[in-house]
C-alpha cells in the first residue's frame, strides 16, 4: 500500500492500493482534520460552545470516540464495552487531555478492528442504527467517513469562530 500524505499534510490522501486500505486512509485523513481543530487551543476555549446547542470542539472530539467505539468495537466486533456515550455536550471531569487521548485511543482501537476483519463484506456482531440493522464493515467504514467529515466542517467553523483560525 502507498499512502502518499504526512501529518499536517492538508492535501486529501494519494492512494495507490486497495478498497480497504483506500477506506482507511480517507477516514485517517478526516479524523486528523479533527483533530487538528484543537491543536493550540487552551481548555476553556476547546470546550466553549460555539453554537447555542452547546456543541464544542471539545464536544465534537467526545462525540466522535463514542462512535468510533460503538461502530467498530459494540456494534462490528461485539466487544463487551459499555454501550457509548455519544453525546456532544461535555461531562463532569471531562479535560482537554482527556477527550483528545480517548479520541485517539477509541482510533487506534477501530484501526486494529478494521486490520482484523477477514472481509469488508462481513456483518457486524450485533444490530445498531436505527432501526437496528446488521452491517457490513465496508458500511461502517463509508459511515464513519461520512460521519467524521460531517464533523470536521463543524469544527472548522467553530475554531473559526473562537481565533479565526481557517484551513484543514
Amino acid at each position: 500500500m502507498s499512502v502518499e500524505r504526512q501529518r499536517g499534510d492538508q492535501r486529501p490522501p494519494v492512494v495507490e492500493a486497495g478498497e480497504r486500505e483506500t477506506l482507511v486512509a480517507f477516514l485517517d485523513y478526516v479524523r486528523d482534520a479533527v483533530l487538528a481543530k484543537v491543536d493550540g487551543l487552551d481548555a476553556a476555549r476547546a470546550a466553549a460552545p460555539g453554537v447555542e446547542s452547546g456543541t464544542s470542539v471539545l464536544g465534537l472530539l467526545r462525540h466522535l470516540a463514542g462512535a468510533e467505539t460503538h461502530w467498530f468495537a459494540w456494534a462490528y466486533a461485539g466487544e463487551d464495552v459499555p454501550f457509548p456515550d455519544m453525546d456532544m455536550r461535555l461531562a463532569p471531569g471531562d479535560t482537554l487531555e482527556g477527550v483528545t487521548a480517548a479520541y485517539r485511543a477509541a482510533i487506534a482501537r477501530s484501526n486494529a478492528i478494521i486490520a482484523g476483519c477477514p472481509d469488508l463484506s462481513a456483518r457486524t456482531a450485533r444490530a445498531a442504527s436505527t432501526p437496528p440493522r446488521v452491517r457490513t464493515m465496508r458500511w461502517v467504514l463509508v459511515h464513519m467517513i461520512e460521519e467524521t467529515a460531517r464533523h470536521a466542517g463543524h469544527a472548522d467553523i467553530l475554531r473559526e469562530q473562537l481565533d479565526g483560525s481557517t484551513g484543514r
